[in-house]
């Protein structure tokens, strides 16, 4: 798919960020400590009781990452693990009972008690 006036390729970002969770990025992103080189990592793993686990951390873009954006907020996601993001939300819980990101994924056959493993 083409923009029309400008002729450069329409890149549909594969998961979406709640408001929350943009904030808590742009907050750990506005450290002192923050190596600006970084962008937010998301992907998965092999790994967990289910079989394969989140991925959220910031590093280096990699030749197979792909950028994108979101309110002004650069992630990058390895173009291999996109299948299995598509479509994901992202969002932050800062309660008592439960802080930390947590993940809604349609691609997860099925998730462990933590909500951070998931099987497809």
């Amino acid at each position: 798919m083409y923009k029309l006036k400008e002729m450069e390729p329409v890149i549909k970002v594969p998961v979406n960020f709640t408001e929350k969770a943009v904030n808590e990025v742009k907050r750990l992103m506005n450290e002192p400590d923050f190596d600006a080189s970084k962008k937010l990592r998301v992907g998965v793993k092999g790994g967990g009781c289910s079989g394969m686990t989140y991925v959220l951390d910031f590093d280096q873009r990699k030749e197979n990452d792909t950028i994108f954006e979101i309110d002004d907020m650069p992630f990058i996601i390895d173009n291999s693990q996109s299948i299995y993001l598509f479509g994901m939300e992202i969002n932050w819980e800062g309660g008592l009972n439960s802080r930390g990101f947590t993940f809604n994924n349609p691609n997860a056959s099925s998730t462990c008690g933590c909500g951070t493993s998931f099987a497809v």
